[in-house]
């Protein structure tokens, strides 16, 4: 795959699934893991500024299994992915709110972040154990 996650892309080569049959949202949930795979290894640090927190956003495991579970079920959101680092730098705080309870992938997190960036949204977690925010998910609007 030859695509730069710093800058849009046209995604050469990659035919990315359209439909919303379970085996083009399977083939999506690849594509979108194969992309981590290649944001993580361009990144070592695994995480981007943002001026709008006045922090780092950090790419975790689960940042990626959210992603993919959620923006595979769309190929608007699917594309979204591909600006991850754009997304992460330049998307503004929107809105807080508390986690959901009876969510267990949200109760690592003392608060919730819903930020945007042109046509994407990004859901960003705040980790009070660790002062860290983490990205949940990312898709388009």
């Amino acid at each position: 795959m030859q695509w730069s996650s710093d800058v849009p892309c046209d995604l050469p080569g990659i035919e990315i699934p359209r439909g919303d049959s379970r085996e083009e949202i399977k083939e999506r949930k690849r594509i979108i893991g194969d992309f981590y795979a290649k944001w993580n290894a361009e990144h070592p640090e695994k995480r981007v500024w943002n001026k709008s927190l006045n922090d780092f956003i950090y790419v975790k495991y689960q940042s990626i299994n959210e992603t993919k579970g959620h923006a595979a079920l769309s190929y608007k959101s699917t594309m979204a992915v591909f600006h991850l680092t754009m997304i992460l730098k330049h998307a503004r705080l929107v809105e807080k709110w508390a986690p959901k309870h009876d969510d267990n992938n949200q109760k690592p997190y003392s608060r919730m972040h819903l930020m945007r960036w042109k046509t994407y949204r990004l859901i960003v977690g705040f980790q009070k154990s660790n002062n860290e925010y983490v990205q949940y998910y990312v898709g388009s609007i």
